[in-house]
């Protein structure tokens, strides 16, 4: 039965207003329409409630109410349809609808160091979650921990802030390039699925620590080794389920690692195509693991049986086909390889006979810098050696405490043109990988990681450049 204290009328009176006016700051829903089925739905939960014993009915009548009511109106929630999408910049080049999977030209990437964010790529599985009650959001840590809990914004945002400049790159980036050897599936993207951004927000390092996790631990004591990151997100790869992703534990306890739960980006509030209210980035890893709108955290003994660990984002080699795959063969892919592409021209540019200008990115995985980036006008007979930039205004060096070591950089050199020829960039890392110099040695069914030479064509002709 219902403590004494509890007034039902005044109760059912107080929870109604409170949803009704909760309701008038949504989005999606109409205080007219809601009304109604907001007050049947309070009758039904006090008719449960007053079959709860005294024991189970701790609390007042109200902590009843407004727990059964923030179960139905979550704080984030992942739609099914397309029909609340954000609006996006016009001058991004749509490769999917829906979902929606934009890059900018390839040019806006060499403009600025930092990536604006209405110009970093989107990448996307299904509808954009939708926010509904930011008070009532919160990540849910669970798993091979002694303590699962859940987490608030404010709890997040109460751990020291961290701004990391880090580069996500999606594992399909230049896919459109491995496509003109053999088909292959995915999205088709051309070289700017990429963008760098400053990051802002809690170490995940400083989060498990919360949760009795120590830094640089890579098993807990009930055998937890990789942490999982489960996403709102629903997806159709999922059946439904949603988007998640793992990474080691060592590496989510490693502060060096540099793994965020951000909620801002570039100094903003993150956006919703961006993972609002809070989402993972790994810095040095493909974009996949970088899980955005997180719903909770999992510690589990192996890695993340998802779809996209387990039968996506594989490195396979040119011999493997649909029908022969074996996906358990292969491990998830993790860190990118060194990667590099001209920006400031497009894959066949009219230039006039003279000096041109040849910028790029280049960028590598798991914090490796960028050692070099070369030029080549004859095939890759000679080469030239491109300056390189991060910040403006400071000199690069590789791996170097004033560098950002999750970052791209930008290169740039200038070459004379006296007949049509075609020009190559590649990059070379501080271990010393270095780009494949054909498309065809690193061609895969899936179209990821295409981190072959980069060739443009320039042909002699009118040009605005």
């Amino acid at each position: 039965m219902l403590p004494a204290q509890c007034d039902l009328s005044f109760s059912l009176q107080n929870v109604a207003s409170r949803s009704n006016a909760s309701h008038c700051h949504s989005s999606s829903l109409s205080s007219s329409r809601s009304t109604p089925r907001i007050r049947q739905h309070i009758v039904i939960q006090a008719t449960k409630v007053l079959s709860l014993t005294t024991e189970q009915s701790k609390g007042s009548c109200l902590f009843w109410w407004l727990s059964a009511i923030k179960k139905d109106m979550p704080g984030v929630r992942g739609p099914s349809e397309y029909s609340q999408e954000p609006s996006r910049d016009p001058c991004l080049k749509v490769n999917a609808k829906e979902p929606f999977n934009a890059e900018p030209p390839r040019s806006a990437l060499v403009s600025s160091y930092v990536t604006p964010v209405h110009l970093f790529y989107k990448r996307n599985h299904g509808p954009i979650p939708i926010v509904h009650h930011i008070e009532n959001y919160s990540v849910a840590v669970t798993g091979l921990i002694d303590n699962p809990t859940k987490l608030s914004i404010k709890d997040i945002r109460s751990l020291p802030k961290y701004n990391v400049t880090a580069t996500l790159q999606c594992a399909g980036n230049r896919r459109t390039a491995m496509s003109k050897v053999r088909n292959v599936r995915g999205v088709g993207w051309d070289v700017s699925a990429i963008g760098n951004a400053v990051w802002g927000g809690a170490k995940l390092a400083d989060v498990l620590e919360l949760l009795w996790i120590p830094k640089l631990t890579s098993s807990t004591v009930l055998g937890g080794r990789h942490v999982e990151f489960v996403s709102v997100d629903r997806c159709k790869e999922e059946n439904g389920g949603p988007y998640k992703a793992s990474i080691p534990l060592s590496q989510a306890t490693n502060p060096d690692a540099d793994v965020l739960l951000a909620y801002e980006m570039n100094g903003e509030i993150l956006n919703r195509d961006h993972g609002f209210p809070l989402r993972v980035v790994v810095p040095g890893v493909i974009g996949a693991r970088s899980v955005k709108w997180l719903d909770s955290i999992n510690v589990l003994a192996e890695e993340c049986q998802g779809f996209f660990m387990q039968k996506d984002y594989k490195m396979f080699p040119p011999s493997v086909n649909w029908d022969n795959i074996n996906w358990s063969s292969r491990r998830p892919q993790m860190d990118f390889p060194v990667q590099s592409a001209i920006c400031s021209l497009e894959d066949v540019q009219m230039v006039k006979p003279g000096k041109v200008s040849i910028k790029g990115y280049a960028v590598s995985g798991g914090g490796r810098g960028i050692e070099r980036v070369d030029i080549s006008m004859d095939g890759g007979k000679s080469w030239v050696e491109a300056s390189r930039t991060q910040k403006p205004g400071k000199h690069y060096i590789s791996e170097h405490s004033s560098s950002d070591k999750w970052a791209w950089v930008l290169f740039e050199a200038t070459v004379d043109v006296s007949q049509s020829t075609e020009v190559i960039a590649k990059a070379v890392d501080s271990a010393a990988n270095v780009q494949p110099e054909n498309v065809e040695s690193v061609w895969n069914l899936r179209g990821v990681l295409n981190t072959s030479w980069h060739r443009v064509l320039l042909r002699l002709g009118h040009s605005n450049l």
